[in-house]
């Protein structure tokens, strides 16, 4: 069976080299083109690119996937099925073409967390459960018939990073169980039921700590941003990301959003029914460090 591959990030090129592992034939990776990044603007490959480069695999690269040429390069790819993880959005033109169709790990258990950031809502959400869902692409997002599912617990201190780990794990196994159930044709497929929620690409503006909110809230955000794309507040005149916290429940009569420190050993700030306190922080200009060291070269 001839797979080819679509995926970007580190996400997917574990679920890329599990699929090598296996002994399958993968003719062809589809990945985005290289781009300018850093100060210096060097181009730089995706993850993707950079695993099956070192693989010897053969990688697509197209600006437009709707561009004529690229569909026909893609057609002569000959694959009997697609694989997607974490990429693009794909024409019907391009998942309909392999004979066994296409299908896509997404890091939630669908229909719940539809959308760009399914690691990051789950946690900010204060959920306690999430996982991986492998399902067949069709003319709606995140909406096609579920192959199969796996289910990861999220402890009360995991952050995103920590989930994206595991689940980028489990993924891959899943990906390689799917793909045996497909090519020994004992898929079975699942309308998606139950309520839907989303997963909307997160902003700058969306990371901004609201200390009015609970301080079990807050503490959510702070782990559902951490490490990428991370919560930040203001302090005085300087802005901060706060990368890890503690949270305190806790009567007081202090503003939200004030801070209170010893310049030692603890910064926290006062939310609406107790305390954040920050374990790890970052300045504009500085690397992210453990709060007394922090403390002990910004005083404030």
């Amino acid at each position: 069976m001839k797979i080819v591959f679509m995926g970007t990030p580190e996400f997917a090129v574990e679920s890329l080299k599990r699929l090598i592992e296996s002994g399958y034939e993968v003719v062809g990776v589809v990945t985005v083109p290289d781009k300018p990044a850093g100060r210096g603007l060097k181009m730089q490959q995706s993850a993707v690119k950079e695993y099956a480069t070192a693989m010897d695999l053969r990688v697509l690269q197209p600006v437009k996937l709707r561009d004529p040429e690229w569909i026909e390069e893609f057609r002569a790819l000959g694959a009997d099925l697609a694989v997607v993880v974490a990429f693009r959005m794909l024409p019907e033109m391009i998942w309909a073409m392999p004979p066994l169709g296409t299908f896509n790990l997404h890091s939630s258990l669908l229909p719940k967390y539809r959308g760009a950031a399914p690691i990051n809502w789950a946690i900010i959400n204060g959920e306690t459960e999430s996982g991986v869902t492998t399902f067949m692409l069709n003319h709606q997002i995140d909406c096609g018939d579920i192959i199969e599912q796996r289910r990861v617990e999220i402890t009360s201190e995991m952050n995103a990073g920590e989930l994206h780990d595991k689940l980028m794990v489990v993924g891959a196994d899943l990906v390689v169980d799917t793909v045996k159930k497909i090519e020994q044709g004992r898929v079975v497929f699942h309308r998606q039921n139950g309520e839907s929620t989303q997963a909307p690409k997160i902003f700058k503006d969306d990371c901004k700590i609201d200390f009015s909110m609970g301080s079990r809230e807050i503490y959510d955000k702070i782990r559902g941003l951490s490490p990428y794309p991370t919560a930040w507040c203001e302090i005085g005149s300087t802005t901060a990301k706060i990368y890890a916290a503690k949270y305190v429940i806790e009567n007081h009569s202090i503003t939200s959003g004030c801070y209170e420190t010893d310049n030692k050993t603890f910064l926290r700030f006062a939310t609406s029914d107790g305390w954040i306190y920050a374990n790890n922080i970052q300045v504009a200009g500085k690397k992210a460090m453990p709060i007394e060291d922090f403390l002990r070269g910004f005083k404030l």
